[in-house]
């Protein structure tokens, strides 16, 4: 019988309480050997997976990032053939909403752990974060034509973090679901940009 460290899903077994751990208490408080005790193995079995601390959480936070990525993607062609730009933009916050609600510990824990871990790791994720962003301000700018450039960023730091922040508090089991939510997070984030627009022309 082969133990535990050797069978097809060790590694995945790994990723999974390490994001677990990640979400509950930071990258600084979290330790090999807890995230061995919570799947039954000893810490030194981590290393038949990965080199080292930051090598687990360098796939841990790839991972949270690719979730969304392929979430953004699955809706491209489908939101081109929409003319109403709320209608966009909504599709888009529904698969963002729908990555952090839907795919684990993974996405969480890259939205609340990644700033605590150290420079050099989360240096090797910025790449992928900026492919997303990028995504993001791309759509924006298609969607929003009127919305001056230099200020295209902050508006998607808005809209970030009022999706971003729903893991902490919002239930999507309730009744409003996730696809209230996004038609709410939508709306209000258009009519925030439109107002800054309009109070901007008549300075």
């Amino acid at each position: 019988m082969r133990r535990a460290r050797d069978t097809p899903n060790g590694k995945q077994r790994v990723l999974d309480a390490a994001a677990e751990r990640l979400v509950a208490q930071g990258y600084t408080a979290t330790t090999l050997r807890e995230i061995a005790a919570d799947i039954g193995i000893k810490a030194g079995s981590i290393y038949h997976h990965f080199e080292s601390k930051e090598d687990l959480f360098i796939e841990v936070f790839s991972r949270g990032i690719s979730v969304m990525v392929d979430a953004f993607e699955s809706v491209e062609g489908v939101e081109l053939s929409c003319d109403n730009p709320i209608d966009r933009i909504e599709q888009h916050v529904r698969a963002h909403l729908g990555a952090l609600f839907e795919h684990g510990s993974y996405t969480a824990a890259h939205v609340t752990a990644f700033f605590t871990a150290p420079v050099e790791l989360r240096s090797a994720i910025v790449p992928l974060r900026d492919d997303y962003e990028h995504r993001w301000n791309a759509l924006l700018a298609d969607v929003l034509p009127e919305l001056d450039t230099a200020r295209l960023p902050i508006a998607r730091l808005f809209l970030f973090g009022a999706m971003n922040t729903t893991i902490e508090w919002f239930d999507p089991r309730g009744d409003l679901g996730l696809d209230g939510l996004a038609n709410l997070i939508t709306v209000q984030f258009l009519e925030g940009v439109h107002a800054l627009n309009l109070q901007r022309s008549t300075r």
